[in-house]
This record gives structure tokens, sequence and C-alpha cells, in this order.
């Protein structure tokens, strides 16, 4: 008798794979690699290792299983001489209404058990693709979403709705949500090993091969992650970069995107880092694209200098445009709010133009300019923004500089809100404070509670006795824009009547009727 444990991982024809040799109260088992790693598929291999003395499964071998994936996991214990005693052994389930996430047997007399351990494991993969099947039949990533926090739950429900639209919107199928209100977030793996367990087979039951958590992970924190489970890792950050990445059009707005996901990607950057080498393309590895992650830190940071000064010299030309509007007289009104609050349809709406608009998050990332002709000759800029968002990275604030600057030279805002979404009030808040922190809070601000027409009597009662001085209007029908420009008028200096016909930096000229 060694006095060590030993195990053996047996794969589904009854060969032993690998021998492993343990001390006394543990074996150690080895990186087995990535083979049959697709998602609804278990690893191939059932786990079967001795336990000295009367003891069975233990917590650390459950997590084995869950973690490694394996068919199932059995200890044999042995008795003072070597003898062979009693056998338990454990497997992974598929979704149930218990939310049960393993079975564990009974402890049976070593010679008394009788299993056929690989029809079982076919058979619970069989489950677990019927149960992908029924869910989803198209080809995109699945993701489960992750919010770990110390805020209160109902805070965590609205920011994880959000985050499902932004994942929606990347082009990731959300299939199933993890909530879990902590005292303290634990600064290694965020959770707790028996919640990262749940997680695990809860990715597992539902076909998700990516992970999203709801903030954004220290680089120290993806690594971790990425040691402990073998699904692709994101967070909040990557996925916001990553619809930037798909909607950026102008060179600027490329640029931009590209800097950004270089400054993620920079301090992440260490060593062997199993999280960012599971990002090369698809969701979370666009913009800079799969050579430019794998750059090294003095490639990384000379490419950031070139950006730098490509975007300043972006700026410059912006700042020139605007001068000669400036001197043509003609105020700009600026139109900003949270994401997919309607700017883009409102733009188009008063100016007859037609931008793209579509019901997802940062569908205008590019700022967009028209000249709009009051109905008494006066004539305006109106710009449409990127849309602001709660918890917006500040190193994506800073890359987009160059597109917010065009707010800088407001002479109003238009706060557009949505008035139809439960979040109106929080949103409304985090635009405010947002531009506070832009330094924008003292140009004169319009409040329009955009989408009018899908607020019912009640409600709008309730909108109007909380915010009277906002300004019901619908980009859909146009109902409520007449009011709304004369409220633009009244905010604006004096204005030339009839400006100089020259070169301002749009697109065309655009009449309100």
């Amino acid at each position: 008798m060694t006095g060590r444990q030993l195990g053996l991982l047996i794969d589904r024809q009854g060969r032993p794979a690998m021998l492993l040799v343990g001390d006394r109260d543990q074996i150690v088992i080895p990186d087995l690699g990535r083979q049959r790693q697709s998602e609804g598929r278990l690893r191939g291999l059932r786990l079967l290792h001795t336990h000295l003395g009367s003891s069975g499964l233990s917590q650390d071998d459950l997590m084995d299983l869950v973690f490694l994936r394996l068919d199932s996991i059995g200890t044999l214990s042995v008795d003072s001489q070597g003898q062979p005693d009693r056998f338990q052994w454990a497997q992974l389930l598929p979704p149930n209404p218990q939310q049960e996430l393993y079975q564990i047997s009974p402890s049976l007399p070593w010679d008394r058990v009788q299993v056929d351990f690989t029809a079982q494991a076919e058979a619970l993969e069989s489950e677990l693709r019927q149960t992908e099947g029924g869910k989803l039949s198209n080809a995109k990533e699945r993701a489960l979403l992750i919010s770990v926090s110390t805020a209160a739950k109902s805070v965590q429900d609205a920011s994880l709705r959000e985050l499902a639209d932004l994942v929606r919107t990347a082009g990731l199928e959300d299939t199933g949500h993890l909530i879990q209100r902590v005292s303290a977030v634990n600064p290694k793996h965020l959770l707790g090993r028996g919640k990262l367990a749940e997680l695990e087979v809860q990715a597992l039951q539902t076909g998700a091969g990516v992970l999203v958590f709801d903030r954004e992970l220290a680089p120290a924190q993806m690594r971790n992650l990425a040691e402990i489970t073998e699904r692709k890792v994101l967070d909040r950050t990557q996925i916001i970069l990553d619809i930037f990445a798909q909607h950026a059009t102008s060179r600027a707005g490329k640029l931009q995107v590209e800097l950004a996901q270089l400054d993620y990607t920079l301090p992440r950057l260490v060593g062997k880092n199993k999280a960012l080498s599971r990002l090369t393309g698809g969701i979370g590895g666009r913009g800079p694209g799969e050579t430019k992650l794998e750059l090294d830190r003095r490639r990384i940071k000379e490419r950031r200098t070139k950006i730098h000064k490509e975007l300043a010299k972006i700026r410059s030309r912006r700042g020139s445009t605007r001068t000669r509007r400036n001197k043509a007289g003609l105020p700009i009104v600026a139109l900003v709010g949270y994401t997919n609050a309607g700017k883009s349809t409102l733009l188009n709406t008063l100016t007859s133009s037609q931008v793209l608009t579509a019901d997802k998050l940062f569908a205008t990332l590019d700022p967009v300019t028209r000249r709009l002709r009051f109905p008494e000759d006066r004539e305006i800029i109106l710009t449409d923004t990127v849309g602001f968002i709660r918890s917006l990275p500040l190193s994506l604030r800073e890359a987009f500089l160059a597109t917010l600057e065009e707010l800088d030279a407001a002479n109003v805002l238009v706060q557009v809100a949505d008035a139809h979404h439960s979040e109106l009030v929080q949103h409304i808040e985090a635009v405010q404070a947002l531009l506070q922190d832009l330094g924008l809070h003292a140009i004169p601000r319009l409040l329009v509670l955009n989408k009018w027409d899908l607020v019912d009597s009640a409600q709008r009662m309730t909108l109007m006795n909380r915010y009277p001085q906002a300004l019901p209007v619908s980009a859909q029908d146009s109902s409520g824009l007449t009011g709304l420009l004369e409220a633009v008028g009244n905010k604006l200096p004096a204005v030339n009547i009839y400006p100089e016909r020259q070169s301002l930096g749009i697109e065309q000229d655009r009449k309100y009727l």
C-alpha cells in the first residue's frame, strides 16, 4: 500500500487515458486540453480515483466534475489493508425544475455497482443537445449573463436588462441570467467557487459558450476566470467596444474604436493570456483584429501614438468647420440622450433626412449634421451624436472625445429621452450626470420626452407632474414638433436671418415642413 490516492481517467471505450498519482489527501488533474469542448458536449472521460478511508465524494470532486465537464466522477474507498470497500459516483444533470446541478449516487459496496457509465454520458449529451435545439435554431454564439454586485437586486435587474440589449445588439443570443448580490465582491473570481460551479452547469445546460459579466473585469479577474472555465469570458466593456466596432463607419469612428480597444487590451497582455486568446474574431474580438490583439506592448504603444496624431488632425479639421459655421452666424443645436432614445429618428423627421435608424443600442456613432430652416426662415445646424449609457468606461469616453467635441460648440442641447422606457428616470439622470462630467452642464438644455404616442394617459400625467418643463413629442408621427421648434428658438441667441451660402461642412440643406 502506497498511502497515496490513485486516479484513472477512462474514455468511453473503457480504455485508460491517463494514470494519476496524488498524495494521501488529493490528486491533481493536469490540463486536459480543449478536446470535445463544443457546447452541449462532455469531456468524453470519466474519473475513477481512490479515497483512503471511508469518505465518499468530496466538494472538490464535484467541482472537478463541473469545471472539467467529466462524463462522471467516482470514488472508491479503501480500508486500512488497501482493499476496495465502497463506491460512490456523480454526474451532471440536464435542465430540471429543481435546478439541481448533479446527481449523486448512494455509497454502495464496490462489487454491487452495475452502471453503464458510457450509456449514461451519451444520454446526458443527447438531452443537452435537445434542450439547445428546442431553444435556439440559429448560429449565433450563446451567452449567459452574470451580475455580481453589492447593489440592490432591483438595480442589478435593470442593469442586466440593459446588458441583454447590448449582447443582442452585438449579435449574441441571450440564454439566461445569473444574479448574485454580495456584501463584498470577491476580488479574485467575483463569485465564490460554489456559485461558479452553478454558473458552469447553467452554461452547459443552456448551451452557452460565452460568459458575459455586467461590469468591467480587472485583468487579473479575467485571467483567473479563464483558468477556471474553458468558455469565452467577456465583460460589459468588451460588448460595448464590439458594438462600436460593428457600427463605426467614418475614419474617425474606426480610429476611436481601435484606440479604445488597444487601451483595453494593453494592461491585459500579461504572459499567455487564455482569456484574450479566445477572443480572436467574433464577439469581443472585432476592431483591431486578431493580429493586433497579439501585438506586444511596444507595438501597441506605437500604434496608439499614431492614432492620437490622426485623431488630433480630425479634431483640427472639425474645429475649422465649426469656425466657419460660427462666422456664418448659424447656431448649433445638438441632440443628446441615452442610446436608442430616438435621436436619429427625430433628426430624420425634422430635416427630411434618411440617417440610419434601428431599434438597437448605438446605431449612431459618428456625428451627423444637417441644416434646419425654421418656419420664420431662421436657420440652425442640427447635430446628432452618439448615445450615452450608464457605466460607460472612462477610456471609451476619452477615445470618443472627437465626437463629443461637437457638443462643446452647441448653443442648445436637446436631451431626448424615451418616455415609454421603464428606466426613463434612470436614463435621464445618467445623461445629466455624464453631461456634468463632460463639463457641458452650463449649456442651455431642453428635455424632450420622445415616443409620447406609446405612453398611456395615466403615465403621461405622472411624467408631466415630474418633469413640468419637458416637451412631449413623437418623432414617428411628428406630434409636438412645432412646440419643440418654438422652444429651441426661444433658447437660441440672435442669429442672421439669411446667412451667407458657403461650405459649412454640412451634407445638404433641409427645410422643416
